[in-house]
C-alpha cells in the first residue's frame, strides 16, 4: 500500500506543485492519475518512489519510506518517465546488466511484449526512434515484475497502432500482485485498462474511485474528468 501523507513539493525558483497533499493507494490494479496541467501529477509520480524528495510530509510504501532507498523496496519499484535517454548499448547487454537488480525479471515476458510491439530484441537502444525507445522501455519495465510500476505519459510518442499494442502489452504484463499507476492526459489511450481513477489538484484529491463498467452504461472517463473538475471550479 502507498500512503502519501501531507506532502509538499516546490521546485527551485518555482511555485509549490504539491501542497499538503495526501492519498492512499491500495495494492493491486491499474490506476489512472488525472489532473489539469500543473496540478503535480508527474511530480507525485516521482515523489512516491523517492526519486524526488518533498520539502514536507512523507511517503510510506508497505511500511518503508522510499527516501531511505532500502534494497528490499527499490527492487519492487520501477518508473517509466515521459522524457528519457537510452544508453549506447545493445538491448541484450542492457538487460544482462540490469536484470540482477530485479529478482523476478522475466525475459520471456519481455520478448513476448517486444513481439507484440513488432520490435526486434537485437537492437542498439541509442539508435531507436522516440517511439521505439518508449516501446523498449515499457517492455523492460513490465519484465522487471516489480510490485509497483509508475508510468508518466506512456503513450506519448506512440503512433495509433502502437497505442493499441500498448494496451495489449500492459494486459500481458499485469498480474494480481502488481500495482500500475499511470499519469496521463491521453485518457482515450488507457480508459479501458483502468481499474481505478484518481483526479487530483495540487492540494487534494478531487475524486478517487474504482471503475466498474457495464454493458448498459460504459464509463466515459473524459466526461467524468470534466464533470469532476467543473464541480471544483
Amino acid at each position: 500500500m502507498i500512503k502519501v501523507n501531507n506532502v509538499s513539493y516546490r521546485y527551485p525558483k518555482g511555485e509549490s506543485v504539491l501542497d499538503n497533499f495526501s492519498i492512499n493507494i491500495e495494492e493491486g490494479g491499474i490506476y489512472g492519475l488525472l489532473g489539469k496541467n500543473g496540478t503535480g501529477k508527474s511530480t507525485l509520480l516521482y515523489v512516491m518512489p523517492g526519486l524526488l524528495r518533498p520539502q514536507a510530509g512523507e511517503v510510506d510504501i508497505d511500511g518503508n519510506n522510499p527516501r531511505d532507498r532500502k534494497a528490499e523496496l527499490t527492487r519492487e519499484m520501477y518508473l517509466v518517465p515521459e522524457e528519457y535517454d537510452m544508453p549506447d548499448a545493445q538491448l541484450s547487454d542492457y538487460v544482462k546488466a540490469m536484470k540482477p537488480f530485479y529478482p523476478r525479471f522475466d525475459e520471456e515476458l519481455m520478448n513476448t511484449c517486444l513481439k507484440e510491439f513488432d520490435m526486434n530484441p537485437n537492437v542498439n537502444m541509442k539508435r531507436l526512434s522516440m517511439g521505439q525507445k518508449k516501446k523498449v522501455l515499457i517492455c523492460f519495465a513490465l519484465a522487471t515484475n516489480t510490485r509497483y510500476l509508475f508510468m508518466d505519459e506512456p503513450t506519448n510518442g506512440l503512433d495509433i497502432l502502437a497505442k493499441s499494442q500498448f494496451r495489449q502489452v500492459l494486459i500481458k504484463g499485469m498480474n494480481d500482485k502488481k500495482t500500475i499507476i499511470i499519469s496521463t492526459h491521453q485518457v482515450h489511450d488507457v480508459e479501458h485498462l483502468l481499474d481505478h481513477v484518481i483526479i487530483m489538484e495540487r492540494n487534494k484529491v478531487l475524486l478517487q474511485q474504482p471503475l466498474v463498467e457495464s454493458d448498459d452504461e460504459p464509463i466515459n472517463l473524459e466526461q467524468l474528468f470534466i464533470d469532476t473538475v467543473s464541480k471544483k471550479l
